[in-house]
């Protein structure tokens, strides 16, 4: 009727505890899981500092998820670290913050899941190949750009679940939901298999040299040879590196503070969902390990085929109907990963766009109250993301061509830690700034909390600048473009406050 007020715009409080804990969960389980520890196992060198490697990893997890329980507690608004940091340390962080994930973090891990999921599909359709090509590779010197069969159905995958999420939240976290539950259920039989049924005398755990690496025939000159510059500190440089794939495998957890203005009661949910669902996450982590380590030998486990060390495990136990198992709960896995990561990384470019440092048409919301232009954005960019490969070269052959999940991963983290690591010590910047704030939530055991992830993030941020050095360079590059568009877009909106 014309007499009817006009409908609510803009985001609504609609996600309850469970619904925010499975985009925790959800967005966590990807791909990471299932195949780094074949390449950290390589770097250690034994089984014992396998395991070592995913509890401190998931200890970092553990406690950047208390920090950030307390800020999001506090700040429950749209676009989470990008609001934590503009409070603590001024505009110019916060959009550099916001900048990077849009350019490089979530973009990035959406385009590297999506690429994962592809991969895995093409374990049981052959048809699905890096090889088959829907236009051939352009060479731009070490990388080139093309169109397989497997990037194409990256690329779908990333505009089927950008449309899903433009149709309502509710939509989206019910296909969240299912997904969650779904791929938790398949990690945890992974876990019971491995450990009841792959339990055996040959598994690497039940070696005498449990600890012992070199006695593994392990050395620091083939694990990582810029290490060895770093005399009786080598070790220690080679285990952060292998750090750097759980890390990635447990990125994603501080998602759901992107949602939120969309939670229900967020003073007592955000922090809830933010401690249950990393607690659920990091236990099943260690736990897969372990199958891991008592099923597989050493060997098989750094040499398992493309990294898929799950895969080994189910081959092992099942034979070939392993496999496809495995390949199934990876597609899985993956897709319902990358919903997660599209229906929160939205609210990030949405939240710069109100606060005037975007473009505003991001900042609108659709029918179905959420922000259709920024997933659109997000989705674009993303997509563009799927489409370079990089080119080795060997004498007297053709090039070869792989993918760029591995440059993504190390241009990831070594951004992601940096901007993990001002919102970590932004509780005690806000504490101090801002005494009087509304505090619902604080963190449990600080300020030892905070203390012990800044100084594990900053052991393995450095050791990325040391060993790579190119690729976390370039993250750290394509973060710092943000400082000239920061400027140009004040001068362009006419903003000539004095920067916060």
């Amino acid at each position: 009727m014309s007499g009817d007020p006009a409908p609510q715009r803009g985001l609504v409080r609609e996600l309850s505890l469970l619904d925010a804990t499975m985009i925790v969960v959800g967005s966590m389980i990807g791909s990471g899981i299932f195949i780094v520890s074949a390449e950290s196992a390589r770097l250690v060198g034994a089984p014992g500092w396998l395991l070592l490697v995913w509890v401190l990893a998931g200890i970092m997890t553990l406690t950047g998820a208390l920090c950030f329980a307390e800020l999001a507690a506090s700040m429950p608004r749209a676009g989470g670290p990008f609001v934590f940091l503009t409070e603590a340390y001024g505009k110019p962080i916060g959009f550099l913050y916001g900048w990077s994930q849009f350019l490089i973090v979530q973009s990035g891990t959406i385009a590297a899941v999506a690429v994962a999921f592809a991969n895995f599909t093409g374990l049981l359709f052959p048809q699905i190949s890096a090889s088959s090509y829907i236009a051939e590779p352009i060479i731009l010197g070490s990388y080139a750009v093309s169109l397989s069969s497997q990037q194409a159905l990256a690329i779908a995958s990333i505009i089927l679940l950008t449309a899903v999420n433009a149709f309502g939240l509710q939509i989206g976290t019910w296909v969240q939901n299912a997904f969650t539950f779904t791929k938790a259920a398949a990690l945890l039989g992974l876990v019971l298999i491995g450990i009841f049924l792959g339990w055996n005398p040959g598994g690497a755990l039940f070696s005498a040299a449990t600890w012992d690496s070199a006695s593994n025939g392990w050395s620091i000159e083939d694990a990582q040879p810029a290490a060895t510059a770093f005399g009786s500190l080598a070790f220690l440089i080679v285990f952060a590196k292998a750090m750097t794939g759980p890390l990635f495998s447990q990125s994603a957890w501080d998602n759901v503070t992107f949602t939120g203005a969309e939670v229900k009661d967020p003073g007592r949910n955000l922090p809830r969902a933010l401690i249950i669902g990393c607690l659920i996450v990091v236990g099943l982590y260690v736990l897969t390990n372990l199958a891991y380590v008592v099923t597989l030998s050493l060997p098989a486990l750094q040499n398992a085929a493309n990294g898929r060390v799950a895969a080994a495990v189910m081959e092992q136990v099942f034979g070939a109907p392993g496999v496809v198992m495995i390949a199934i709960a990876l597609m899985i896995s993956t897709f319902g990963c990358n919903n997660g990561l599209i229906l929160s990384g939205s609210r990030v470019s949405y939240a710069m766009a109100k606060d005037g440092y975007l473009f505003s048409g991001l900042a609108r919301t659709n029918a179905y109250h959420v922000p259709a232009a920024a997933l659109i954005a997000q989705c674009v960019w993303a997509s563009l993301l799927v489409l370079p490969r990089t080119v080795t070269y060997a004498e007297g052959k053709p090039p070869a061509f792989g993918n760029v999940y591995s440059q993504l991963l190390e241009y990831i983290v070594s951004v992601d830690l940096i901007s993990a690591a001002l919102s970590v010590a932004a509780v005690a910047v806000l504490r101090y700034r801002k005494p009087l704030m509304e505090r619902p939530y604080r963190t449990w055991g600080y300020p030892l909390t905070p203390l012990i992830f800044l100084l594990l993030s900053a052991m393995v941020a450095l050791t990325l600048v040391v060993l790579a050095p190119a690729t976390a360079g370039i993250g750290y590059l394509l973060a710092l473009t943000g400082i000239p568009v920061f400027f140009i877009w004040r001068r362009r909106s006419g903003d000539q406050r004095e920067m916060q």
